[in-house]
């Protein structure tokens, strides 16, 4: 039988941080193949990198339960310096993940880091099977469902702060 969980111990399970070397840049991409080229069969299959990927700009992000890396996110400034807009994409969980608050974690994290960092609103492009999730973490709908990498996306977006 599974004890119950609380905030402070799902806190402490869950951990969002920047890649903070060459192995956890590693995980981050391997996470990414894995959802997006394997499991969704987007970007023919291969690899979902990209021209951002190189960017120094551009920050990636993994999601940690209990010490294992689950998932992953991608943000970055739209504009010079850090400072108005920023993106948030390549959000991927590994479906051994997918039934806690992972997702949740690293969309938090994406959006308190942007604001840190002087943004005031990020924007995303989402399949539409994750609007209410986004949805029920805050963002807002910013626009009409366009075609995505070969999928329907809704673009959505949310306000930042400073205080994340």
């Amino acid at each position: 039988m599974r004890a119950a969980s609380s905030p402070v111990a799902d806190a402490v399970a869950l951990a969002c941080r920047i890649a903070a070397d060459a192995d956890e840049r590693s995980v981050h991409f391997a996470i990414r193949r894995a959802v997006f080229c394997r499991e969704q069969r987007m970007f023919g299959g291969r690899d979902d990198r990209d021209a951002r990927d190189a960017d120094a700009a551009t920050l990636h992000a993994v999601g940690f339960e209990r010490g294992v890396p689950g998932g992953t996110v991608r943000l970055y400034p739209l504009s010079d310096g850090g400072q108005g807009l920023w993106q948030g994409d390549r959000l991927a969980v590994l479906p051994a993940f997918r039934h806690g608050s992972l997702g949740g974690s690293l969309v938090r994290f994406a959006v308190r880091t942007a604001g840190e960092r002087g943004g005031e609103r990020m924007v995303a492009m989402i399949q539409l099977a994750n609007v209410r999730f986004f949805l029920g973490l805050g963002w807002s709908l910013d626009g009409d469902v366009v075609e995505f990498h070969g999928r329907a996306h809704q673009p959505m977006a949310i306000a930042l702060s400073a205080g994340g």
